[in-house]
């Protein structure tokens, strides 16, 4: 066999680096297609999925009003100038209603104002399903860390220590959050959980059987749906 000189040696071996950079341009080039592809598939998949809510009238609920009073530990009168998502919360406080609670909020006015325990909510939704509004709307309540900021919170109670909504505060809480969504016009994905802001186990129930969680998510967006104007 005829030995290459070193010249065809060096063009032979530029030619095959040649050759394996253009087959590795072209695999890079094809990868980022495919993601981009994907990603355009996706926003597609995700726009088709929203509801426009011009074209739904959700009923309010029946609502009772229990506005906490001015204080500095559970309602501090700070505006919420956007909001962008309801957060859902349990009590962690099993057997008790939803005044009950509301008036756990109402005695933190009663302590030091520099104190830690900081706590509150927009709503409370009773084991009966009596929905008791605590904090106006334009407010921020003491509810969800560093989304209380933006977010409306609901606190709901349950019967044991599993955090299992009764039947009833779960239905009060696809016909709140159902009009609350449609009043302001949010997206299913930003109905979450305590837990989704800061890792607290909260709801419990729904932190432990996230596929309880998406169906709870689910039957909010089946109840909207239902109010399509004729």
């Amino acid at each position: 066999m005829k030995k290459l000189s070193k010249a065809k040696r060096r063009r032979r071996l530029k030619v095959l680096k040649m050759w394996g950079t253009a087959v590795v341009i072209c695999i890079i080039m094809t990868v980022v297609f495919m993601l981009v592809k994907s990603a355009i598939t996706k926003k597609i998949g995700t726009k088709s999925s929203r509801i426009n809510y011009e074209q739904y009238v959700v009923p309010k609920p029946n609502v009772k009003k229990a506005l906490l009073t001015v204080n500095k530990n559970s309602r501090p009168g700070i505006k919420l100038r956007k909001i962008k998502g309801i957060v859902i919360h349990y009590t962690a406080n099993p057997g008790t209603d939803a005044m009950a609670n509301r008036n756990y909020f109402e005695s933190r006015k009663n302590l030091s104002d520099d104190t830690a325990n900081k706590v509150s909510s927009h709503f409370i939704i009773g084991l009966d399903g009596t929905i008791i509004q605590c904090i106006p709307l334009n407010e921020i309540s003491y509810a969800s860390n560093n989304r209380n900021s933006d977010t409306i919170s609901i606190e709901c109670c349950h019967p044991d220590s599993s955090g299992k909504f009764s039947k009833k505060t779960y239905n009060s809480v696809i016909k709140l959050a159902g009009w609350l969504c449609a009043k302001y016009q949010i997206e299913n994905s930003d109905i979450i959980r305590h837990y989704d802001v800061t890792g607290k186990l909260c709801p419990l129930y729904y932190v432990n059987n996230p596929d309880k969680w998406n169906r709870l998510r689910n039957q909010i967006k089946n109840y909207i749906l239902k109010y399509k104007k004729e």
